[in-house]
């Protein structure tokens, strides 16, 4: 019965996560991103969404979380997904973007960018924040 709860919980999560890299997708293309790929994976990481813009590539980690995960919490405190990439995500995110720019031998310019967003599945609604240039303000 546990094992049930757990699966379960599990499954909303990933869910959650998917519907969250979709709603990231479009708030990146309204903001005049260009998507390029989408769960690039490497044994050591993957990067979330890879976008364009500027002529620049940005690898975009996004954090998502459901407001009714956190129904118990008041709503003075100010969750912030976006916090929960740390300084060991974000090397393995600088790792896995060096390659993929090795392997498509891309030499333009390029950075780690963060999306926060929480979603309220109740109202079907969703707040995002993204936050450039991740790696230079916390390595």
């Amino acid at each position: 019965m546990v094992y049930n709860l757990i699966v379960s919980q599990d499954t909303h999560r990933k869910k959650v996560g998917r519907m969250g890299e979709d709603i990231a997708c479009k708030f990146l293309e309204q903001k005049g991103f260009q998507i390029l790929d989408r769960n690039y994976r490497k044994p050591w990481g993957e990067i979330d969404i890879i976008a364009e813009k500027s002529d620049q590539i940005r690898f975009v980690e996004v954090k998502t979380v459901s407001r009714e995960a956190y129904q118990g919490i008041s709503r003075e405190i100010d969750y912030r997904p976006e916090e929960m990439v740390n300084a060991k995500k974000l090397k393995k995110l600088t790792r896995t973007a060096a390659l993929y720019m090795e392997t498509t031998r891309d030499e333009r310019e390029y950075q780690i960018d963060v999306i926060g967003i929480i979603i309220n599945e109740h109202t079907r609604t969703a707040h995002c924040r993204l936050f450039e240039q991740a790696l230079e303000d916390n390595l």
